[in-house]
């Protein structure tokens, strides 16, 4: 019998968990498939066809590694965002380059700040590392750059994690509150702005921002308007010295040719980006009259899904969650009171939203008992 692998003290401590139970799960543990995947966030509308040509090609040469430095990649992204190569880092999606910032930043005990619901990925990665997490209350159905701002001048912290616009709550703030916060931020305190839902927030959220500005990292990410959430391709946009910072932590061939090769036909084809948006405001409009038809507040939505408050507590938006899941219909929820008396809907094609529409009167009767 052998003895069992020396884990680090901190390996040891933390709990074996995820921040995300998947569809495919639930699936198994239900014994049939979900009739409308409409939990994750993804993009039913499925990326450019050009996207896909590429792909297929790039398979026929799959037995080639990808470029290491992803250059043809972030030349593009570069040209397109009025930036330099330098500027640009690509990695395994978003959450892939969260990992790589807090290792580079954080070590045991250092103080990053983020918000009591936010995106829990990102706290796995600070957890996971050492960091102490600080966390602060959203204000109302927003992040409150205020809060943020005073907790981390209060302790110091080395990060302070923002998504505009805002999962799980969907909202937003206009670009000139994020340019305001930015100005406000503390020495030495770096902005980790979360950009996922860029390409389909409204005109004026994205903020303008010298890409050599030290006090700010943006992540953006093929996953949602691009629609390719199962290719894993994020990147980020930052000064160069950070930038290149990333390189000595990085899995170099992390990024497949096939990946390389469809995120850049998706990137070149815009016409099928604005054709998803438009797609996605009808399906918004859709899920809002739905909710509203049950008597359930849909709130607004500056992403591909949309936050309906049930209009109880947790309890019972847990209760509607469980019948939705039972009746086929998959979708998540925010998890920390009060956000949890609410559920979230992704956006998905006219079959997935009559799905929804069948199922949540039934729910919502077997959660009202």
């Amino acid at each position: 019998m052998t003895d069992a692998p020396r884990y680090t003290p901190l390996a040891a401590a933390l709990p074996a968990s995820v921040p995300f139970v998947g569809p495919e799960t639930q699936e198994r543990s239900l014994g049939r498939p979900f009739t409308a995947r409409l939990g994750a966030n993804e993009s039913l509308f499925g990326p450019s066809p050009q996207a896909i040509t590429a792909m297929e090609r790039a398979a026929r040469e799959v037995w080639m590694y990808g470029d290491p430095e992803n250059h043809d990649l972030r030349q593009a992204l570069a040209a397109h965002h009025g930036v330099r190569s330098d500027n640009i880092v690509v990695g395994e999606g978003i959450d892939g380059l969260l990992g790589y910032l807090v290792r580079l930043l954080i070590g045991p005990g250092d103080p990053v700040v983020t918000s009591d619901g936010a995106y829990p990925t990102f706290n796995f990665h600070v957890t996971g590392f050492g960091g102490t997490l600080h966390k602060v209350p959203y204000a109302g159905d927003l992040e409150s750059p205020d809060a943020l701002l005073a907790r981390a001048a209060e302790v110091q912290a080395k990060l302070v994690y923002l998504a505009n616009p805002d999962n799980p709550m969907g909202s937003h703030h206009p670009a000139a509150t994020i340019a305001a916060m930015i100005d406000r931020l503390p020495q030495g305190t770096l902005l980790v702005l979360d950009e996922a839902y860029i390409d389909l927030a409204p005109e004026g959220t994205a903020v303008q921002i010298d890409a050599d500005d030290p006090r700010v990292i943006r992540f953006r990410t093929f996953s949602k308007g691009y629609g390719m959430a199962g290719l894993r391709v994020g990147y980020a946009i930052a000064a160069p010295g950070l930038i290149s910072a990333f390189n000595k932590v990085r899995n170099h061939f992390g990024m497949g040719r096939i990946a390389q090769a469809g995120a850049l036909a998706a990137l070149q084809d815009q016409a099928w980006l604005a054709q998803v948006r438009a797609r996605v405001a009808e399906a918004r409009a859709s899920l809002a009259a739905i909710a509203t038809a049950n008597g359930l507040r849909p709130l607004p939505s500056a992403t591909n899904f949309l936050t309906v408050d049930c209009g109880g507590d947790g309890a019972f938006a847990r209760a509607v969650l469980t019948g939705l899941v039972a009746r086929g219909i998959f979708v998540r929820m925010p998890f920390v009171a009060p956000h949890d008396r609410c559920i979230r809907v992704s956006c998905g094609d006219a079959a997935a939203c009559a799905a929804f529409a069948a199922a949540l009167p039934e729910a919502l009767a077997a959660a009202r008992g």
